[in-house]
């Protein structure tokens, strides 16, 4: 049993005394509504509020869908947007990683969630971020349709925050695109990266912290920027130049080049028995992998298996529609390289070959 006496001579607790702060959360909402408003796309109102949000597939256009869902987060690219001070584009890397996912297998993006936890809230940062992933939602054509704001002081050190994000999509039925199809003679296109993209910041951050270099100088690689700014350029969404590229016919496979580059994320999307064939001086490699490379001490291989290196999406595509799928993407804004082919995989042989000597890390 309680003493009665014992409680009666406590100072009254509170959740403010244990550091959330309730007001601050209801502040936050309220000041992210308008931006959510502003995703609402045919399907969803995009309205917050509710328990669970609401999204009629029928009203988005499809007939007999199937639901594509992915979820991923921003790594410790976080790390540099905290020591910066600059919360207005991780969200677009966010929104980013899950929808690019969701595209290489034919999907349309429909609806986004988020989910930003900190130890304590700090409603201008917060809304910075939420401002980042509703234009990143409107990039991609998806409605942020909710999300889960978590204080939880004990947890994250003080200043420090985390995200993850959660995509669904749609894909009529029979109309996905596996890689199945891929065969041997087709062609692989490459689309440009804006950079470093969302994967490998805890080797950038280690480069950065051997070298000595600060955060708010001027980038080696872009001079007339800071290092902080360079490196936060946010990852390219290329959901509807791929959208249209896939609704134009032709397209074999996607893949979205993330962490492990080109070595690891292309064989995901091939048949066993085919390899991908690539060749590493089609394509102009930017300068901050250059840096990577030459300042940071990263050899050529490391940098291939980390890396971007420059293309973020790759397409695989039919011989006879080579031109008219360049000509599609470059319409949606695209820089297309062709970067190999898909040949027969020898017996024990590498899913991907590509000579790490033949990519130019200078310009």
């Amino acid at each position: 049993m309680w003493r009665e006496d014992a409680i009666a001579s406590r100072t009254p607790l509170t959740y403010g005394d244990a550091g959330v702060d309730i007001d601050a959360g209801n502040a936050l909402v309220e000041a992210i509504k308008p931006l959510a408003r502003a995703t609402a796309r045919p399907g969803s109102d995009a309205g917050l509020g509710g328990f669970g949000a609401l999204f009629d597939l029928k009203a988005a256009g499809y007939s007999d869908p199937i639901l594509v869902a992915a979820t991923d987060g921003v790594g410790t690219k976080l790390k540099i947007a905290l020591a910066a001070g600059r919360h207005d584009t991780i969200g677009i890397d966010l929104v980013a990683m899950c929808d690019n996912d969701l595209v290489v297998q034919g999907a349309e993006p429909l609806l986004f969630l988020d989910y930003f936890a900190t130890a304590k809230l700090d409603v201008t940062n917060g809304r910075a971020v939420v401002s980042g992933i509703a234009a990143g939602c409107r990039e991609a054509g998806c409605a942020l349709v909710g999300g889960e704001t978590a204080e939880m002081p004990g947890l994250y050190n003080p200043g420090d925050y985390d995200l993850a994000g959660f995509a669904v999509g749609a894909v009529e039925r029979g109309q996905a695109i596996t890689g199945a199809e891929v065969a041997e003679g087709d062609v692989i296109l490459g689309l440009a990266s804006s950079g470093l993209h969302s994967n490998g910041f805890s080797l950038v951050r280690k480069v950065v912290s051997e070298i000595g270099i600060d955060y708010g100088g001027a980038a080696p690689f872009a001079p007339k920027v800071s290092l902080s700014a360079a490196l936060l350029t946010p990852t390219r969404i290329y959901v509807r130049s791929c959208l249209a590229a896939v609704r134009a016919g032709g397209v074999r496979a996607l893949a979205h080049i993330t962490g492990g580059g080109l070595l690891e994320n292309l064989p995901r999307v091939l048949p066993t028995h085919l390899a991908a064939e690539i060749d590493g001086g089609t394509w102009p490699v930017p300068l901050v992998f250059g840096w990577l490379a030459a300042d940071g001490g990263v050899p050529a291989a490391e940098m291939l298996r980390t890396f971007n290196c420059g293309i973020g999406m790759v397409a695989v595509v039919a011989p006879d529609r080579v031109e008219a799928l360049t000509d599609v993407l470059a319409e949606h804004g695209e820089q297309v390289f062709r970067i190999g082919r898909i040949g027969a995989r020898a017996t024990g042989g590498p899913a991907v070959a590509i000579d790490p000597g033949a990519v130019s890390w200078q310009p």
